[in-house]
């Protein structure tokens, strides 16, 4: 293993900045893995820690192929992680939404900037990233639709989802995205907490990278196979949201199954302690996202269902160009 600074940036009132990887094997720039980008992302930086030490063992054992490197960087952002801070402690801006960055722009620009330029060319490219809404969620691997993603590669990992994400403008400064167009293989891996550490899911990932590097060639483990993967599109989940506030009590868990009219959960009065709302399925389906905090508030997105017409193993690609004449 070697310790390697990625990315040093001066300061003026105290010690630099900096961005440290680990480096393993030699060779081919094959994987290269990232943690937090943002202050709060303690669970993603737990997860490179794990892996880090899964690669060292690996490594110690002659287990890493010598035709491959991999790298792994715990945390981009060790400044905002130092205070507890999600986004940029000066002006609250978001390094994740900088890359590809510009060496002459603002602080995040240039950290985004110079964090991209070592990692763009990579193979592949896993990003162990924080969920949008917090909540629990079954683990699983997210790709943007660019045209340049890879659905068979993503089922390698044996999560048991690959959620497939429509790209919207504010999603063109994100990693991924930007690792995508420059034509690396990246993902996204989720798991159920971002500022608390939940040690079972954070081993699924880490063995799901591991999984990965071992069917690719890189490294040599014998992990368990994993999940059949579905692929599902997010734009298909089916939101459920409350009528009233209260307090939140969850009637079923993620992965569960449930029919169309189900109680899901209930809102409770905080006061008189009288059910105030019954939340019901609105089809038949898996639950995917739960809210996980105790209070809510109304008109808030409790739960996120996929239908169960949605599961497939196999990928459909779509294609928004008109088909010729004469194949209408």
């Amino acid at each position: 293993m070697e310790r390697i600074t990625v990315y040093e940036m001066d300061s003026l009132y105290r010690d630099s900045f900096r961005i440290t990887g680990f480096k393993f094997g030699q060779g081919e720039k094959t994987m290269c893995i990232v943690g937090s980008l943002r202050g709060n992302e303690v669970q993603q930086l737990y997860c490179c820690s794990q892996l880090v030490s899964r690669l060292k063992s690996l490594e110690a054992k002659g287990r890493i192929a010598d035709c491959c490197s991999i790298t792994v960087i715990p945390s981009a952002n060790p400044y905002s992680m130092n205070i507890g801070k999600r986004f940029w402690p000066t002006d609250n801006s978001d390094i994740n939404r900088m890359f590809p960055g510009y060496d002459l722009g603002e602080t995040t620009q240039r950290i985004a900037d110079g964090l991209f330029k070592k990692i763009s060319e990579y193979k592949y490219g896993v990003q162990f990233a924080s969920y949008h809404t917090p909540g629990r969620f079954s683990p699983h691997v997210r790709m943007m639709r660019t045209g340049f993603e890879s659905v068979e590669d993503a089922k390698t990992f044996g999560l048991p989802y690959v959620v497939l994400v429509d790209p919207v403008p504010f999603d063109s400064g994100t990693l991924n995205y930007n690792w995508q167009i420059w034509e690396t293989r990246a993902f996204s891996l989720y798991t159920p907490e971002t500022s608390r550490i939940d040690r079972f899911s954070a081993m699924r990932v880490v063995n799901a990278v591991t999984r990965f590097l071992n069917r690719i060639g890189a490294v040599s483990y014998h992990e368990r196979a994993g999940f059949m993967s579905d692929v599902i599109e997010e734009s298909h989940l089916v939101s459920i949201q409350t009528g009233s506030s209260g307090i939140f009590e969850p009637a079923t868990e993620v992965e569960a199954q449930v029919a169309e009219g189900d109680v899901i959960a209930r809102i409770i009065d905080p006061y008189e302690g009288n059910v105030r709302e019954e939340i019901r399925a609105s089809c038949d389906g898996v639950v995917f996202f739960r809210h996980a905090d105790p209070l809510v508030y109304a008109d808030t997105v409790v739960c996120k269902l996929i239908p169960i017409g949605e599961f497939r193993h196999e990928y459909e690609p779509q294609c928004a160009c008109p088909m010729p004449d004469s194949q209408q």
